[in-house]
């Protein structure tokens, strides 16, 4: 399964907003992240900054799949006002590269 690591951040002064609304997240929404194949997606925060692993089958159908998502775009007015720079699903990012594992070394490949 693929996994994805992404970095957001909020604006200062929004963590606790930003924990409160991902106590649970609406069930149309988790309904159309498992649509566009998503399998799990978890959210660690160090201050302002958010780190993302989402395990999807594929992350660019999923942005494309959830950019118009009625769901989505709820959630977006949601979550959006709360982070730096909100997102607006226009790019094609690939999250952040991986530069090591412990899984890979030991396999011998780079990573």
């Amino acid at each position: 399964m693929p996994e994805i690591a992404l970095h957001t951040e909020l604006k200062p002064g929004a963590e606790l907003d930003y924990e409160t609304v991902h106590r649970s997240i609406p069930s149309d929404v988790a309904a159309a992240l498992v649509e566009s194949g998503v399998r799990n997606w978890r959210i660690w925060r160090d201050g302002t900054h958010l780190f993302h692993l989402v395990e999807v089958d594929d992350y660019h159908r999923m942005r494309d799949a959830l950019r118009n998502h009625p769901a989505n775009v709820r959630w977006q007015a949601t979550v959006g006002p709360l982070h730096a720079k909100p997102d607006d699903y226009s790019g094609t990012d690939d999250g952040l590269p991986l530069l090591w594992s412990l899984t890979g070394q030991l396999a011998g490949k780079d990573h």
